[in-house]
Formats: C-alpha cells, structure tokens, sequence
C-alpha cells in the first residue's frame, strides 16, 4: 500500500512485479494480498500494457485500520468480543471488559493512522527519502 500511495497521482499504474521488486517479496504472495485489498475498495486495477494496481482513493482518507481489517479481518483481540455466547461467563466477565477497551483502543489508533502518514513516518526513518507524498 505504502508503494501504491508514492505512485498515487504520479506514476498511475504500477505492475505487481515492480512492488514486489522494490518491497523484496514474492510477487505470488502480493498477488494474494492484492485480491482482499481490491474486494474492500482500497485499490483498482486496470488490465494490459498501460494497467497494474492504484490505490482508490487518495492515500489521506485510507487508514490503517482498513487496510488491517482488509486483509486480516475485524480487530477482535479475544473471541468473547466477537461472540459472546462463546463464554458462559462473559456477562459477569471484567476480563472481558478490559479487553473490550484495548480492543476500542487499538481500533481508535488504527482509525487515526493514514496511509500518508505512513509514507511520511517511512521517509523519517529514511526508508523513502527519495520519494515524495
């Protein structure tokens, strides 16, 4: 996503083969990621010589916290939260209600997390110096 968001505006469409490439990872295992990522809206895709993968939208109102729930699902920290038939006791459960607010935390965080201010936390780290967002 973040080499998506450094092509977003610029370069349009970037091949798979270049992600990977420039990412160092097999471009079979991108090819998976791609497929929930495009189902939730996050990316587009176009076919031929002029095709490849763009984000859907501008990298500033995609979150991480999408792109999380894109890939792995909702954020549920116990099963419990999901369900909670799945415990006898979570009613009386206080356990259950700490897990509750670090659940709402870490989504709340995720939530506050652009896909931008990620490309800008990798170029502090000069990981991306030579890109721009």
């Amino acid at each position: 996503m973040v080499e998506l968001a450094l092509s977003y505006d610029e370069r349009g469409f970037v091949f798979l083969r270049d992600i990977a490439k420039r990412e160092e990872i097999s471009e079979k295992y991108l090819g998976q990621l791609i497929i929930p990522l495009r189902s939730a809206g996050l990316i587009s895709s176009k076919r031929g010589a002029e095709g490849g993968y763009q984000l859907a939208r501008p990298p500033e109102t995609i979150t991480v916290l999408e792109i999380v729930e894109a890939l792995e699902g909702k954020v549920i920290i116990v099963d419990c939260l999901r369900d909670e038939a799945l415990c006898q006791r979570a009613s009386s459960c206080a356990a259950r209600e700490v897990w509750k607010k670090l659940q709402e935390a870490i989504v709340r965080a995720l939530g506050g997390i652009t896909l931008a201010e990620v490309v800008r936390i990798a170029r502090e780290k000069s990981q991306l110096s030579d890109y721009s967002i």
